[in-house]
């Protein structure tokens, strides 16, 4: 089969691999319909995560048809369409009977990134994100074994389309949690830091919570357009305002806003020292992000934090989040809990994530794909990639009529309209 390999720092390759086959009685094979690169993917893709091994299959927002499936499969049968959770949980143990499935004990056969875990075990594994989650290959190719398949995937209706139904693999209900750890509800008021994938799925989520205000910062203007015009945010543009936390304060009566949520992660754009400090390896993570939630969150408040993080970080100002009595909420996804509502919010209209796709390509065209994706060309939001074909048409949809032009003329993509 095709699949999307790593090969070190920004070197991606689809090359052709061995088939995936069943291994445990409860495996499943899927042939992949729809992929996508994920924002946390670029942290691979820039060679940011350790123990990621060259010839590593990546991609862990996927669905696809069940192939293939083991004798003791009981939810899912060969023919069905899937959508896969980008966490694999055994079901089971201590945390997955708690409905914690993020932090199952049972399926991650690395070491996790705690650096002072003592005896604790490692949380559940991921799909293609590196041999500290368990190195399992991943879902950027034509077809995927899945374990576990009595706990992870979900069947989808044939009415809705892959566009629709793809986040829930990851992105949207990273994003649900988000609000929900933010503590969302009916008129609150809520500063989402980074518009990019997740944080656009975040403020699509407060505003199902019924946030009132939502305020966006971000750097790229296309992100924040789109933003300000799909969600009703107040688009913040820290190249202009210098201290987005402390415009944030001054337009919340001075109190601040209710919930901060952090969707950027470590490699958020700092100062020049911070970045000095990352390269050199003598601090895990950037906290210019977190300073502003700190910063931008009223007395009592929460900051909660879908972005990844990892080690250690200098000047995170701990008394400043003492002072201020503040709740934190972070982790990864508990996915498999919240597919099902999400499922029911997206059939009946009230959640559309697919409105943020903006190129849609080929598989055999990954490698673009992850460079346009970087360096943020072509005003790329969302890349939806096609496993089978090697091209495929742009999402059409009558009540969208704004078209965002391929800089370069030759180039792969086929750019999804945009509201």
């Amino acid at each position: 089969m095709r699949a999307l390999t790593y090969h070190g720092s920004k070197d991606v390759r689809v090359e052709t691999v061995p088939d995936p086959v069943l291994v445990d009685a409860d495996d499943i094979v899927i042939r992949v319909t729809a992929t996508a690169i994920c924002g946390s993917d670029l942290h691979l893709y820039r060679g940011k995560i350790p123990d990621v091994k060259s010839g590593d299959i990546l991609g862990h927002e996927f669905m696809g048809i069940v192939e293939e499936a083991g004798p003791a499969v009981t939810r899912v049968a060969r023919g069905d369409r899937v959508v896969i959770p980008f966490v694999i949980a055994c079901g089971e143990c201590f945390h997955c009977r708690l409905a914690e499935y993020a932090a199952c004990e049972t399926t991650n056969t690395g070491p996790g990134a705690a650096l002072n875990k003592k005896n604790i075990l490692p949380p559940a594994a991921l799909f293609g994100y590196s041999h500290l989650y368990g190195g399992v290959a991943g879902g950027q190719a034509e077809y995927v074994r899945v374990p576990k398949a009595n706990v992870g995937p979900l069947r989808v209706p044939d009415a809705l389309s892959d566009e629709k139904v793809l986040f829930l693999s990851d992105i949207l209900p990273t994003g649900y949690q988000a609000a929900l750890n933010a503590g969302v509800t009916e008129g609150s008021t809520v500063a989402i830091f980074g518009a990019g994938p997740v944080g656009l799925m975040s403020a699509a989520c407060c505003r199902l919570l019924g946030a009132a205000t939502i305020f966006m910062v971000d750097h790229l203007r296309y992100r924040l357009d789109f933003a300000e015009r799909t969600y009703g945010v107040i688009p913040i543009d820290f190249a202009d305002v210098d201290d987005p936390a402390e415009y944030i304060v001054a337009h919340t009566h001075g109190r601040g806003v209710d919930a901060s949520i952090e969707a950027v992660g470590f490699e958020a754009e700092g100062s020049a020292l911070e970045t000095v400090m990352l390269a050199m390896k003598v601090e895990g993570s950037s906290g210019v992000a977190l300073r502003q939630c700190i910063a931008a969150t009223r007395r009592c408040g929460t900051v909660s934090v879908p972005g990844v993080y990892a080690g250690f970080i200098h000047g995170f100002l701990f008394g400043d989040a003492f002072d201020k009595g503040l709740t934190f909420k972070m982790g990864q996804t508990h996915v498999q809990k919240l597919m099902p509502e999400l499922l029911e919010h997206i059939g009946e209209g009230r959640l559309d994530p697919g409105v943020i796709v903006s190129h849609h390509i080929s598989l055999e065209d990954a490698a673009s794909g992850y460079e346009v994706f970087d360096k943020k060309q072509q005003d790329c939001r969302k890349v939806i990639m096609t496993p089978h074909a090697h091209r495929v048409e742009s999402r059409q949809d009558e009540a969208l009529d704004e078209t965002f032009p391929a800089s370069d003329p030759v180039s792969p993509f086929i750019p999804a309209k945009a509201p």
